[in-house]
């Protein structure tokens, strides 16, 4: 665990505790699999034991932590039958919200959609890949939100928590990373010419390409460990 993590002042909520461990979940600072050591992320985030047990509580709610009886609790591994399902369901939400956003959406949210884009693909050209993954899922989440279904919207969140660590490293592979945002364009263009077909079509596609990704990127890992 890196000491080097900025503190994070005293009058903070828990929810921007959980807010800084979901990063370091998503983007492998904690491994999955791995425990959470409280005294290591204490001295690391500089803050008391009850604002973080409060906020590993709220990531355990998402299911980015497992609880352990008697043994703490651990970022939740998911092997390749719950992942092939997770994205089964993933997909077929994210299709749901396209269909619905590309009825239902205003004309500000598809500004605000398209900017958050552009400054995707800015990111995406510097190879920040912790920005790139921030503004994609912002992207995503905003198409369901334009959905304007609260029930579609509670269960995306509770789904897309599961995934979100797998989704992040999908993109570490630069020729699937750039197919990935030709994909996004496509989003954009079927979401602006309000085609919720379309727009269903290549999120579907998307999150079949992402599992296929995150398959592989399992099964070469588990390749690489010893014996």
């Amino acid at each position: 665990m890196s000491s080097q993590a900025p503190s994070i002042p005293r009058t903070v909520l828990h929810e921007q505790v959980a807010a800084r461990l979901r990063q370091m979940l998503v983007e492998g600072d904690i491994p999955p699999g791995a425990k959470l050591n409280e005294r290591a992320l204490c001295e690391a985030l500089r803050i008391s034991r009850t604002p973080l047990r409060e906020a590993i509580k709220m990531l355990a709610a998402e299911g980015l932590v497992e609880l352990l009886p008697n043994r703490g609790s651990v970022a939740v591994q998911l092997d390749e039958e719950d992942v092939r399902h997770t994205f089964e369901v993933m997909a077929g939400l994210e299709a749901l919200s396209g269909q619905l956003a590309a009825q239902r959406i205003g004309e500000a949210e598809v500004a605000e959609i398209e900017a958050m884009h552009f400054e995707m693909l800015a990111a995406y050209t510097r190879r920040d890949l912790s920005t790139y993954y921030r503004l994609n899922a912002a992207i995503h989440r905003a198409i369901n939100v334009a959905a304007g279904n609260p029930v579609l919207t509670s269960t995306y969140n509770q789904v897309n928590a599961r995934l979100q660590a797998l989704r992040f490293r999908s993109n570490q592979d630069g020729e699937k990373w750039q197919r990935a945002v030709a994909e996004h364009e496509a989003m954009v263009a079927a979401l602006k010419a309000r085609d919720g077909a379309a727009l269903a079509r290549v999120l579907t596609q998307h999150l079949h390409h992402k599992r296929d990704v995150v398959i592989e990127q399992m099964r070469a890992a588990q390749n690489d460990s010893p014996a």
